[in-house]
């Protein structure tokens, strides 16, 4: 058994039209959502064997204001496909994994985390917070899935299970969507 942590990084900032998309910021918003999860994130005494992450500046800024919370400091592979990576090549990155950690976090971007867990997660009833992530999986979120392999080499489609998922605004209503959302 292995287990799968998602944390999709916060809310970035809009403001500059002419910032490449890799390089957009946290927002106020954001730094505030990253921080609420870092807070949560330790509350669930979960620890994590290897942190993979996206290297874009918002995932960046999200890993650094949660570990603030945290009172932490993550050593995390930074590993750019996973900026915008689709959930096959997600899938293919875990597969990849060296040392057989029994956790791993994966910090990025949507669609590709939301993907993920619709592949890992089989839509069967099985896993009722499931359909919460169908409805939406917002910026700040994290997610815990088991997963019923041995080897990281062996992670398919429908091999898991969504035991927990937290949005910001679960824990801050002012952290929830807004009309610009």
């Amino acid at each position: 058994m292995k287990t799968l942590a998602l944390l999709r990084h916060a809310k970035s900032d809009w403001s500059d039209a002419r910032a490449r998309d890799f390089d957009r910021p946290l927002n106020a918003r954001g730094v505030r959502g990253a921080q609420a999860m870092g807070h949560y994130i330790k509350s669930t005494c979960l620890t994590f064997e290897r942190i993979l992450a996206s290297p874009a500046v918002r995932v960046a800024e999200t890993i650094e204001e949660a570990g603030k919370a945290w009172g932490h400091t993550f050593p995390v592979e930074w590993d750019r496909r996973i900026y915008l990576a689709s959930s096959a090549t997600l899938i293919d990155l875990l597969r990849e994994l060296s040392g057989e950690p029994d956790s791993v976090l994966m910090i990025g971007h949507n669609p590709g985390l939301e993907d993920l867990i619709f592949d890992l997660v089989p839509d069967d009833g099985t896993s009722p917070l499931r359909e919460e992530v169908e409805v939406k999986f917002p910026t700040a979120t994290f997610a815990v899935m088991e997963l019923n392999i041995e080897r990281w080499a062996d992670l398919e489609e429908h091999c898991g299970r969504l035991i927990s998922m937290k949005r910001p605004r679960d824990l801050d209503p002012d952290l929830g969507p807004t009309l610009n959302d």
